[in-house]
């Protein structure tokens, strides 16, 4: 599972990509619970938009934000089912969220080093991801956060080198660039051709 990662400060690559400015006042890496650069859709304007977002998703109806120690990560395979999920999924709330790397632990030497996972091609990367809006009543403001959506990882040359030896090997969806219109763009009914290996870009 992928708990932190660097969000990226690449504003160029980002105008490229999405025709949006970066937001300000982020943190450099991002854990459960911190803002970080998160892309989304209006699916009746076709506008897109960059803002920030928490890292750990808060569905509309719980209590407080303790859920997000278990939101960071959504499994692809039941991502439509799970309650954290289902609502924002039907509801097409699909964004990218944009890094520079993300860190996973590699035990080839034995003992958890945590390591640093890039775009082959030095650019940024965009993680498809899910998010949700959340009432905190005690602030009284709306708190928008996200999940990054992980697949299975058994036949990633790169990515099944991660987690424990006997751990089930997953990776978050780094989408290829020119698929970010149309992850941000689909319906639940084709959201999951997506979510496939062959979407993603290549990792080192």
């Amino acid at each position: 599972m992928c708990i932190s990662f660097a969000s990226t400060q690449n504003h160029v690559w980002v105008k490229k990509h999405f025709d949006v400015d970066l937001p300000s006042g982020y943190p450099a890496e991002a854990f459960p619970g911190y803002q970080a650069p998160f892309i989304v859709k209006s699916h009746q304007s076709s506008r897109v938009a960059c803002g920030v977002a928490q890292f750990g998703l808060i569905p509309h109806w719980s209590h407080d934000r303790k859920i997000q120690k278990y939101t960071y990560n959504a499994r692809a395979e039941s991502i439509a089912e799970k309650p954290s999920y289902r609502g924002p999924w039907k509801s097409r709330h699909f964004g990218i969220t944009l890094v520079d790397a993300f860190y996973e632990p590699s035990y080839l030497t034995g003992n958890a080093v945590r390591t640093s996972i890039r775009a082959s091609s030095g650019e940024p990367l965009g993680i498809a991801s899910i998010w949700d809006t959340w009432t905190d009543t005690l602030a009284g403001k709306v708190v928008t956060s996200f999940s990054l959506i992980t697949i299975n990882a058994d036949e990633h040359p790169f990515m099944n080198t991660f987690h424990r030896p006997n751990d089930e090997k997953r990776t978050v969806v780094c989408l290829r660039p020119e698929l970010f219109d149309a992850w941000l763009s689909s319906t639940p009914e084709d959201a999951h051709q997506f979510l496939q290996l062959s979407s993603m870009t290549e990792l080192e």
